[in-house]
């Protein structure tokens, strides 16, 4: 028996080969990167992905898409996480409280719209038809499009009176957990109107119509990002935050919808 297999033998006897092998078998493995991203956030994340894992080789991105808030708490509660993008600032604001989050920055913006069937049952046409809706369906207050939602509804009475503002109330139907749920609603007619973010329309063209909410009352989404101070994978972390702050990011963004920030905001 030759050197080599000598102590190979005495590997295999003294029980010490498999650690060795499962050594070797992680170094080949890729690293998984865990992004906790805001449910409006799914195709243009998705996309960045493609690029970020041609770039990293050895990486590879697993993502979770709910409502930020439903983020936020598995956050808190511990689950292991490297990015976290949320679609306000209030859930990155009590990540950051805490000490959890490391200097979040806003990549993009986001403006709400209503949203109605392709066929328009309720014939619906503009912000001031809501009230023409039986079932409205809205996010839910502690989900980031719902809170947009309720401030959009209470400005309303600037405009069109406080009438309207508990007309429309007396039509919400249901609130959900995320964005996409309220989306899917309107899209398979289960709901007469709702009101999603413009990048969440433009995903359905076959499915909803989209109407603008007017300016004056309309609310500006803010999407936050960051590192997660208990990042498994630091060093990968910053390096997808830095695709999604890039200009190659940028052009993702604008091209899903989503309006662009000049400068990026800290808070």
């Amino acid at each position: 028996m030759n050197r080599r297999k000598f102590v190979l033998a005495g590997l295999v006897a003294a029980g010490s080969i498999a650690p060795l092998l499962a050594v070797r078998a992680r170094g080949g493995e890729a690293q998984e990167l865990v992004v906790f991203a805001a449910a409006s956030l799914r195709e243009v994340f998705q996309g960045l992905a493609l690029e970020f894992e041609a770039q990293h080789p050895n990486s590879k991105v697993r993502f979770n898409f709910a409502g930020s808030q439903d983020l936020r708490v598995q956050i808190e509660q511990g689950a292991k996480v490297d990015v976290f993008a949320s679609a306000d600032w209030k859930h990155m604001g009590l990540l950051a409280d805490r000490g959890m989050a490391i200097e979040p920055v806003v990549f993009a913006r986001n403006l709400p719209v209503v949203v109605v069937p392709k066929n328009n049952p309720a014939k619906v046409r503009s912000f001031a038809d809501l009230p023409k809706s039986t079932h409205l369906v809205v996010g839910a207050t502690e989900v980031p499009i719902g809170a947009y939602t309720d401030a959009i509804f209470a400005s309303a009475e600037k405009i069109y009176g406080k009438p309207f503002h508990q007309q429309i109330l007396a039509r919400v139907h249901s609130r959900e957990l995320n964005v996409r749920q309220v989306l899917t609603k309107v899209a398979l007619g289960e709901a007469d109107a709702g009101i999603v973010y413009r990048t969440d329309a433009l995903t359905m063209p076959d499915k909803v119509q989209m109407i603008e909410i007017p300016r004056q009352i309309n609310i500006v989404a803010e999407y936050p990002i960051t590192v997660l101070r208990l990042a498994p994978h630091p060093d990968l972390a910053r390096a997808f935050v830095k695709l999604v702050l890039s200009k190659e990011g940028h052009e993702t963004l604008a091209e899903a919808g989503f309006n662009q920030v000049e400068k990026q905001r800290t808070k």
